[in-house]
């Protein structure tokens, strides 16, 4: 967490056009079957480990300082430094309900902290005229980094672009937006620290989540024990 914050502090200050992920299972799965997707993450930007099988994942496999960074907990650290730095952020994805609930409880938490604005963009995909409007939202804003809350592997992409037009940081948190809303009830510390967290997303909206954490739980789990076994033939 630390150094993941110290990166956006430095990249920020620097205005450098970075794109940073935290990459949960879930990203980790869909990238074994999206090959653009498994391209971006090996190609751009950087990818933190959200999500603890990831980081035990990756522990096992030799790096031993790999340590979750949650999406939501980094969301909120960094918001607390950007106000001490008198970083303008701006919020870019939901709907318009939550992003006015996240304002205002962002404001709530951090009262000194210059929110630039926020935009929540038309359901659609990622085409062109996509894109370069949520590129004038943010350029019109003046902002110094941008947050982006629309989901995987849709943030990713966006964020990817958003920062190589914008010249700024741009971070995917997911569902951190709804969770610092409230509009959307987050996992109990023991669940997080157990790494069973999707459990209760899951538990939650199990209607629109059952792919993701069914298919996509036995996709990561494959992607692991496959990763072992070609690390392992590799080193004999």
């Amino acid at each position: 967490m630390h150094g993941a914050i110290d990166a956006l502090r430095t990249a920020t200050e620097c205005r450098r056009g970075v794109s940073m992920r935290l990459a949960n299972a879930y990203c980790v799965a869909l990238a074994t079957t999206d090959e653009s997707y498994h391209q971006l993450l090996n190609n751009s930007g950087v990818n933190y480990p959200d999500g603890t099988p990831v980081a035990w994942a990756l522990r096992a496999a030799g790096q031993s300082d790999a340590y979750r960074v949650r999406g939501p907990s980094f969301f909120t650290t960094a918001l607390a430094h950007q106000e001490a730095d008198g970083v303008r952020p701006f919020f870019l994805g939901s709907s318009p309900s939550t992003l006015a609930a996240l304002q205002t409880e962002v404001s709530r938490k951090f009262p000194t902290l210059a929110i630039a604005g926020a935009f929540s963009p038309p359901f659609a995909p990622i085409d062109s005229h996509f894109i370069d409007e949520c590129v004038s939202a943010v350029e019109e804003a003046s902002a110094d980094m941008v947050w982006v809350g629309l989901g995987t592997p849709k943030q990713d992409f966006l964020s990817t672009v958003l920062a190589e037009r914008l010249g700024i940081p741009a971070v995917g948190v997911g569902a951190a937006f709804d969770f610092v809303a409230g509009t959307v009830p987050e996992a109990p510390a023991l669940a997080q620290k157990l790494g069973l967290e999707w459990a209760f997303r899951f538990a939650m909206e199990p209607r629109r989540l059952w792919k993701r954490y069914t298919i996509g739980n036995a996709q990561f789990t494959w992607a692991v024990v496959r990763n072992w076994r070609e690390t392992r033939a590799a080193t004999r």
